[in-house]
């Protein structure tokens, strides 16, 4: 037997259809109170399901690029910390041309300096050697006899008469007697080196400037190693921007807005700064003194272009954040319920369900009667 010979009567068949539909807003408000949401798939709501859907799909992409921010603002730290180290290194390393500047005289290119020890007359039984140095590259030599017996007068004048036997000009290098009339000078204008040859027998001993200097210069080249170390260890990821790398940062999914971080070689050769040579020569000690200079102000520039850098992708950064709750937002708009509306939903369900099995029940009491005449 089909259903559709059983007869029901208007008033069931009204009630049977009216629980029909109280039962499926029942489901679509439990579905909606257990999910959160009025649009669960593309059947509920399909402009909202699928606006939300791709709402939702691009602040995931943002949300991929913020971890990829994340890591920029990273490796600039990286690169910051690296530059004010190199800035700590290269200002040693400036300050230790200062005090070769200073042990050298550089001021008046003195680059030798010999005392005459005890009374200025000096002996004969004090000398046995001749006194013997370098200008530049021309060695010069004063006889022992030329010193024997004589005042410091006196030796100025045969050094600077064994300058002349030498070939060499008075503008370039010339020994004069110092203001205790116990010591003497030799100085270059023009900057050449002048070496001594230590002659203890005469009371003359090399300067001492010389052996400092190179101690300086020692102090100096071991910075120079360590900036070259340091710039090997400032690497984030596999990144060293100070060491040529480059990094390019996206800000939007379709990678048309970017920003390209431009590394730099900061080792010491890329600062500019050489190895220390022959600083006695006043010249080659001004240039390493200018070339420090030159790397500080270098460092500090390149400081303020990656600080500039950092603050463009913090500020993006946040404006992703931003833009990535904004998105969030908007779909849930769309498709979250109003959970106190749906909570009142189903009571007033909840109350018209069990109000239309009433009506039922009354409704079908009428055939019921009909058994009574039996």
């Amino acid at each position: 037997m089909a259903i559709n010979d059983i007869t029901l009567s208007s008033s069931m068949r009204s009630n049977l259809l009216s629980l029909k539909s109280t039962s499926e807003l029942l489901d679509r408000t439990q579905e909606r109170l257990s999910t959160g949401k009025k649009v669960n798939s593309a059947l509920d709501n399909p402009t909202s399901f699928f606006t939300a859907q791709s709402l939702n799909a691009r602040a995931s992409d943002l949300n991929n690029l913020l971890d990829s921010m994340g890591q920029a603002v990273q490796t600039l730290k990286a690169a910051d910390e690296g530059i004010t180290t190199l800035t700590a290194l290269v200002e040693q390393a400036k300050s230790i041309t200062d005090q070769a500047a200073s042990t050298s005289v550089g001021a008046t290119n003195v680059v030798g300096a010999l005392t005459l020890s005890g009374d200025p007359a000096v002996t004969a039984s004090t000398i046995a050697d001749d006194l013997t140095f370098t200008v530049g590259e021309t060695d010069v030599t004063v006889a022992k006899a030329d010193l024997q017996g004589k005042t410091a007068e006196e030796v100025v004048t045969a050094i600077n008469t064994a300058l002349t036997t030498a070939g060499i000009a008075e503008e370039t290098a010339k020994a004069s007697l110092g203001a205790d009339g116990a010591s003497f000078t030799i100085t270059s204008d023009t900057g050449d080196a002048i070496t001594m040859t230590e002659n203890t027998d005469l009371g003359v001993a090399a300067s001492e400037a010389k052996e400092a200097l190179e101690t300086y210069q020692n102090q100096y080249n071991n910075l120079l190693i360590q900036i070259d170390q340091l710039v090997q260890d400032t690497s984030y990821k596999g990144i060293n921007l100070l060491n040529g790398d480059n990094l390019t940062v996206n800000f939007n999914e379709t990678r048309t807005s970017t920003l390209l971080i431009e590394g730099v070689t900061f080792d010491s050769a890329g600062l500019g700064l050489a190895s220390a040579e022959s600083w006695n020569d006043v010249t080659k000690l001004n240039d390493s003194i200018i070339k420090t200079e030159d790397a500080i102000n270098t460092l500090r520039a390149q400081a303020s272009t990656f600080g500039q850098n950092l603050s463009v992708v913090q500020t993006r950064q946040d404006f992703t954040e931003s833009m990535i709750n904004i998105l969030t937002s908007g779909a849930d708009e769309l498709t979250l319920a109003d959970m106190n509306e749906e909570a009142a939903n189903m009571l007033a369900l909840q109350t018209r369900q069990s109000l239309g099995t009433n009506a039922l029940s009354m409704a079908s009491q009428a055939e019921q009667s009909v058994l009574q005449l039996f």
